[in-house]
């Protein structure tokens, strides 16, 4: 495909999958037979984040994308309740069953890895962990894992205790999907607007019996976590990965010249970066994706070369 055609409108459908005996779903693009690159969304998104980036790379590169919802988001299940409350934590480390319970459904031995956010850090464990596994990190916007401080560790502890012990809250339910979108654009983590917030927000309702949507993402999501990697160990774990990586940023995203941020950069032995125009999503605002997709087709393919 041209890098001229990347500005236009990409006719290829996602298609939906079933993995892991239908713990999770998942989107495809692509023909089957291509080599599989597995997208990985961040907290609270879904494989609808790469709704508009996916098709792109598949007419450039001659790819097949598949995108899964990592448990707890989207279509997947929901990890079981235990009594009035959570027993059971959300743990990073634990979404990399995910990745290798698709890889697995889905016959791969070594996989390419695109990522975005919270799903780079899921990558990153993975790649450091189990190198044979991963062939090539494709990075968006986040790069190692959240961490606490060692000394933090008790009041990190208090607070996951705390939090899992309140009942669990009813999903929001919201009269229509544009309310639904709105309260995203609000309530965002990240800045992130309503045209690129609209494929997440779509794929993470249901509609109720009385003609209202409510989200499908599982509330212990938002409890914070029991227990977190130090910054010593998320600096480790980056510098055994032995993938080559191709890092790309927002300018106005979450790493760029923070200190944490260049600590974790100067830790990969094969990093490239690319900053780019656009937000925490850039790949999937529709002003920026065009250019995220030219930069991996351009690395990638001259990687290829060399």
């Amino acid at each position: 495909m041209p890098h001229t055609e990347f500005k236009a409108a990409s006719s290829v459908a996602s298609q939906p999958l079933s993995l892991a005996q239908g713990r999770l779903a998942a989107l495809s693009w692509g023909r089957a037979g291509a080599p599989v690159w597995l997208a990985l969304h961040g907290w609270l998104d879904n494989a609808a984040s790469f709704s508009r980036l996916a098709p792109l790379l598949v007419e450039a590169l001659g790819i097949r994308i598949v995108a899964i919802d990592f448990r707890g988001h989207g279509h997947s299940a929901h990890l079981p309740q235990v009594g009035d409350y959570a027993l059971t934590d959300y743990a990073l480390w634990d979404y990399c069953h995910d990745v290798l319970d698709a890889m697995e459904d889905l016959g791969l031995d070594q996989v390419s890895v695109l990522a975005h956010s919270m799903g780079a850090a899921v990558a990153c464990l993975l790649a450091a962990a189990l190198p044979e596994r991963i062939e090539r990190l494709t990075l968006i916007d986040g790069l190692g894992a959240l961490n606490t401080p060692s000394e933090e560790t008790a009041s990190q502890l208090r607070k996951g205790l705390t939090a899992y012990r309140r009942p669990l809250s009813r999903p929001p339910r919201y009269p229509d999907i544009e309310s639904a979108v709105a309260a995203r654009v609000a309530g965002g983590v990240t800045p992130i607007d309503s045209i690129t917030a609209t494929p997440l927000v779509e794929r993470n309702t249901q509609p109720t019996a009385d003609g209202h949507v409510q989200m499908r993402t599982d509330s212990r999501l938002l409890k914070p976590s029991l227990v977190r990697f130090t910054p010593e160990q998320v600096l480790s774990l980056l510098a055994n990965i032995n993938a080559p990586v191709l890092l790309i940023e927002g300018e106005e995203g979450i790493l760029g010249e923070r200190a944490w941020a260049i600590q974790a950069r100067q830790a990969v032995k094969r990093l490239t970066r690319q900053v780019l125009k656009g937000g925490h999503h850039l790949h999937l605002e529709p002003n920026a994706v065009a250019q995220v997709a030219l930069v991996i087709d351009a690395y990638w393919v001259n990687a290829n070369k060399g």
